[in-house]
């Protein structure tokens, strides 16, 4: 279970031209450890209960595990959680053989889009789109569980 993926900055919203399908996205962190974290996620209708390890020294890949839980056990778990959860509208875009997600984030992120792509391996070759902005996959500032403990708003 093993993620690789890397982040961008978003430099424009041309890829709103894009776009293939939109969902709204609320998590919080019951864990932020430094070599570990541990959320819940509420995500069309849907919970998930996600443990990620460390990342690796490139930032490209870490340990996942996630697994589906009731939306009533995602709620009350979500009640345990860290303060400033993670609030965001996820846009699916096909570019080229791979699937770019943006993450356009609200309440205290706001003013934030982050790109991601899952790869296959951590040297995976891909097509850029032009909206696809600076690498910003080992810069740990920009973890989800990093910005539910200092904000976007707050940098």
């Amino acid at each position: 279970m093993l993620e690789i993926e890397r982040k961008f900055l978003v430099k424009s919203e041309c890829y709103k031209e894009q776009i293939s399908g939109k969902y709204k996205i609320v998590q919080g962190y019951l864990s932020v450890a430094t070599d570990r974290s541990v959320r819940i996620r509420l995500c069309k209708d849907k919970g998930f209960l996600t443990i990620k390890g460390a990342n690796s020294e490139n930032g490209r890949s870490r340990f996942e595990w996630e697994k589906e839980i009731s939306l009533n056990e995602a709620r009350a778990l979500m009640s345990l959680c860290l303060p400033n959860k993670i609030e965001k509208i996820r846009h699916c875009i096909k570019f080229g053989k791979h699937l770019f997600e943006v993450d356009q984030f609200s309440g205290k992120n706001t003013g934030l889009t982050i790109a991601e792509i899952e790869l296959k391996s951590e040297d995976e070759a891909f097509e850029k789109p032009e909206w696809l902005g600076k690498e910003v996959t080992a810069e740990k500032k920009y973890y989800n569980s990093q910005l539910c403990q200092k904000p976007y708003l707050e940098w």
